[in-house]
């Protein structure tokens, strides 16, 4: 058998992965709180921030029956009574969190505003006894790091979740089990890309709103720009996929081709450094949004994650778009004959290496598509059929539920039973440690070490719970 051909061996092994990832997506740590009060078990739930994210949140909800919305806020009365009208619950709406934080009957909540707001919301809700679901990036400067922490591990029976929904998917939990099980030999390399065209435009205010508030994402005072609202999603991939945390970035950024009074960049480019080697190459722009991967089947974002036995292009999916997983068995070399390499060489005038074949992606599967030995017979025809038009590129696996979904009704789990979330504190924490120092990394035209963060933000002679 050619070096060239995928053995038995991989297969069974990328269907032991997929099997592992649902459980995965099972697994949770012991209890450590008390149910919610509710008598049918519903989570009651209160959104706080109803723009377009919150707007968004609320949909989902609709269709998530372990969660009731009875209380929605936000500061612009547009945005309040869209929320109302979209919410399923008919929540009462409230424009002082606070007031929505003082009701007892509310168990936990669903923090999406702007990103400069997140720690103050979050931190006067913990200390309300709420359950915490904050939208990325979870803290905004390098003192809220420290003060979440220890804030949050103080008041260990509330949950803490941050959005980050990559790892409530099934296609990166299977890419991860893939990783864990070395179907991709030692992963060493991942890129990454955000690409727009064109990038964030400026909006027209609502009515109460001024131009800043209507395009808070613009300004360095509100926002951390395209690290924190695009690209901490790939970066706390990165962490997840090579086991680790960075070591330090590096970063160049303009603000180029946009001139509208932003002062945010418009493009970076990022490369961060884990400790065994591994390096997570990042880019986002504003002037083109075509992606290297997945045959141009899909533009803006994705992932490659890269090894020395094996390569994944990943991507997750919208409500529009399915999630893609694609792996590539890595070729080993020719052999070619030693005149023919040696004509070669001299046409070229150089000397050649051998630079192998290429070999055809094959789709990550899920439990769903492995046949057993309890399936009937049209079960198994029914499985060999898909995979057979998955090989055929006719139609590939789907996710059978989004993981924006996913993320919350594990986030209501979480709350009923005391579980531990997927995506908890410190891997908010990190990514949004990293959202800090990447931006300073462009800021300041240098590496930035990931343990700078151990005294910014900290007053002289105090110590963090990380030194």
């Amino acid at each position: 058998m050619s070096q060239n051909d995928i053995t038995r061996r991989d297969v069974v092994k990328v269907a032991g992965a997929a099997t592992a990832a649902v459980a995965v997506s099972k697994i949770v740590g012991a209890p450590r709180i008390q149910k919610v009060r509710a008598a049918n078990n519903q989570v009651v739930l209160g959104v706080i921030g109803t723009g377009g994210r919150g707007q968004y949140h609320l949909t989902h909800l609709n269709g998530i029956d372990t969660g009731r919305v009875a209380a929605v806020c936000d500061i612009f009365e547009t945005n309040l009574q869209a929320a109302i009208k979209i919410s399923k619950d008919k929540p009462q709406g409230y424009k002082d969190y606070h007031e929505l934080l003082a009701r007892q009957d509310i168990d936990a909540v669903l923090i999406a505003t702007p990103l400069y707001t997140h720690f103050p919301i979050t931190k006067d809700a913990l200390l309300a006894g709420k359950h915490v679901f904050c939208e990325k990036s979870l803290v905004f400067k390098p003192e809220e790091v420290h003060e979440l922490r220890a804030l949050s591990n103080s008041r260990p029976k509330q949950v803490l979740q941050v959005g980050l929904q990559r790892r409530y998917s099934k296609f990166y939990q299977t890419a991860k089990e893939m990783i864990q099980k070395g179907i991709l030999g030692e992963v060493t390399n991942m890129y990454a890309q955000w690409n727009r065209n064109p990038g964030w435009p400026l909006k027209q205010p609502k009515p109460g709103q001024t131009l800043e508030q209507a395009n808070w994402r613009l300004y360095r005072k509100f926002s951390g720009g395209l690290v924190a609202e695009l690209a901490s999603h790939q970066i706390d991939i990165a962490d997840w996929m090579f086991g680790a945390q960075p070591e330090f970035v590096v970063g160049v950024g303009g603000l180029d081709f946009v001139h509208d009074g932003r002062d945010v960049y418009d493009n970076i480019q990022l490369i961060l450094k884990y400790p065994k080697g591994q390096k997570l190459t990042y880019s986002s722009i504003c002037t083109n949004k075509h992606l290297s991967m997945f045959q141009g089947t899909r533009t803006e974002f994705g992932e490659c994650i890269m090894g020395t036995k094996g390569t994944i292009e990943i991507t997750v999916g919208t409500d529009k778009e399915p999630a893609i997983g694609l792996w590539y068995y890595e070729p080993g070399p020719t052999v070619e004959k030693a005149a023919a390499k040696k004509e070669i060489a001299q046409m070229a005038g150089a000397t050649l290496a051998s630079t192998g074949r290429g070999s055809r992606a094959m789709p990550i599967l899920f439990d769903r598509d492995q046949v057993s030995q309890n399936d009937s017979f049209l079960q198994r025809e029914m499985k060999f059929a898909r995979r057979w038009l998955y090989a055929k590129g006719v139609m590939v696996p789907e996710e059978d539920q989004n993981p924006v979904d996913v993320q919350l009704e594990s986030f209501f789990d979480c709350c009923r039973t005391g579980k531990h979330p997927l995506a908890d504190l410190e891997i908010g924490l990190a990514d949004s440690t990293m959202v800090i120092l990447a931006n300073k990394a462009l800021d300041e035209g240098r590496r930035v070490n990931f343990n700078e963060i151990n005294t910014m933000g900290v007053p002289t002679g105090a110590k963090t719970a990380k030194s």
